[in-house]
């Protein structure tokens, strides 16, 4: 074991030298090699040394360098040095995160770590928070809790009874929701076709004034990054509205929730703390790794209620047990790698970490802009829009960046248009990697 890890280690530690280097897209012929990995299934035990040997080989050079510092594709963040190390030294543990019995220090490190984010994102101290995959099952596991606690005050018991017969609900989102926050009302019995949406503005923000007369059991879904022009819903005009109607009003922050831990993008933020649920990712902008998501919900006992199978028989201790507040039982524990980060950083590192990345955001589209290039949206957080003329050009633009290599961005549709989107967001990126990027990305317009 001990030969085979200090095995790994090397040649994980040359993949990271490699990053500054190597093109951030795979080269065609290394996902061809790709097919090497395929066969029937082996007869015999092959060497361990062999398996690491071959996934090395033929794997790494498939994978995409997103944990280098030019990828700004799908707002996906690195890993940092302290929660990539604890991410290894927490699989040697091999912890089952279900509760405290089965480990003791990953129910311990989600507690401490859950207190800390509280504080960072200026949230309520008594809210309750549940470790999960991603943004999604965030949003799932805050939802759930929302349609428990608005269907109990009528005297309907949803986890009892299911949805058969129980009064409708009303989920209100703004016209650019994010495809998974459409997802998780879908997998909770809510109705994709019962959504009501809310017309935005131009930035994507859902305006408070088109909101409709609320009656009844709802949830209001805001957004805190609109995932294209990173603009934020307003927050206290629409939580005032939601709740004197007595709804339940849930935010989905899967990045821009960050913005809240440095002090000059803080005020983009202002008026979600009076949100009932929030849902954000850690593999984002805390660049942990994959994958890692978070919920916070301020009725505990919403989430219990929504979260505790019934006659649980497993352990409970005297405190927060992890199993009764996520929507899983057995799981890798999270917590070990989100305390790492939290503590590598501190809050002054938290705080420059989303500045610095910001600040590359501006920086590419003052570039651009100046290269006569179109910018599409305000560029008031880590989210860049892009257009260079034409559908067909742009189009274009993002194919070839992406086949050159230098720097990767996506594509996406804004107002019905074609853009390239640049989402700046990793704890390794550098000045030097903006302008080497920058420079690639004209350099390919022109051609």
């Amino acid at each position: 074991m001990e030969d085979l890890l200090n095995i790994v280690a090397k040649r994980a530690t040359r993949y990271h030298q490699d990053l500054s280097t190597r093109s951030v897209a795979p080269h065609p012929t290394a996902i061809e090699e790709l097919a090497r990995l395929d066969g029937a299934f082996p007869e015999h035990p092959t060497d361990p040394t062999m398996v690491v040997e071959i996934l090395d080989r033929i794997g790494s050079p498939a994978t995409v360098a997103s944990a280098g510092g030019r990828y700004f594709g799908f707002v996906v963040g690195g890993s940092l040095p302290a929660a990539l190390a604890a991410n290894w030294l927490a699989g040697a543990w091999d912890q089952n995160a279900l509760c405290s019995t089965t480990s003791p220090v990953a129910a311990r490190l989600e507690e401490i770590s859950l207190r800390w984010l509280l504080e960072l994102f200026h949230l309520p101290a008594g809210c309750v928070g549940s470790f999960v995959t991603g943004a999604m099952m965030a949003n799932l596991t805050a939802l759930a809790a929302a349609r428990h606690a608005i269907l109990n005050r009528l005297g309907w018991d949803v986890e009892s009874h299911g949805l058969f017969g129980a009064p409708p609900v009303t989920v209100v989102v703004g016209a650019e929701a994010h495809p998974t926050l459409l997802k998780a009302i879908g997998l909770l019995g809510l109705g994709h076709d019962r959504i009501l949406r809310i017309p935005v503005d131009d930035q994507g923000k859902m305006r408070a004034d088109a909101l409709p007369r609320i009656s009844g059991p709802a949830i209001v879904c805001l957004q805190a990054g609109n995932v294209n022009s990173g603009a934020f819903d307003p927050a206290e005009e629409i939580c005032a509205h939601a709740h004197a109607a007595g709804a339940w009003v849930h935010v989905d922050g899967a990045f821009g929730l960050w913005a809240a831990a440095a002090p000059e993008r803080a005020h983009l933020t202002a008026g979600f703390a009076a949100a009932d649920s929030w849902a954000t990712d850690a593999h984002k902008w805390l660049n942990v790794p994959y994958d890692s998501g978070l919920a916070f919900i301020r009725d505990r006992e919403a989430l219990r209620a929504a979260m505790s199978p019934p006659m649980a028989s497993f352990p409970q201790g005297s405190g927060r047990e992890p199993w009764q507040y996520s929507p899983e039982a057995s799981r890798r524990a999270r917590g070990i790698e989100v305390w790492a980060a939290l503590v590598s950083l501190g809050r002054s590192g938290v705080a420059d970490l989303v500045e610095r990345t910001c600040r590359y955001a501006s920086q590419f589209a003052e570039g651009l802009r100046a290269a006569g290039c179109q910018i599409l949206n305000e560029v008031v957080l880590n989210q860049v829009l892009v257009s260079f003329g034409s559908d067909d050009k742009t189009e274009r633009v993002i194919a070839a960046i992406q086949e050159d290599g230098t720097c990767w961005c996506g594509g996406t549709v804004w107002h019905g248009c074609a853009a390239m989107r640049i989402s700046v967001c990793s704890w390794a990126t550098t000045e030097e990697d903006v302008h080497r990027s920058l420079a690639a990305i004209l350099r390919v317009a022109a051609e």
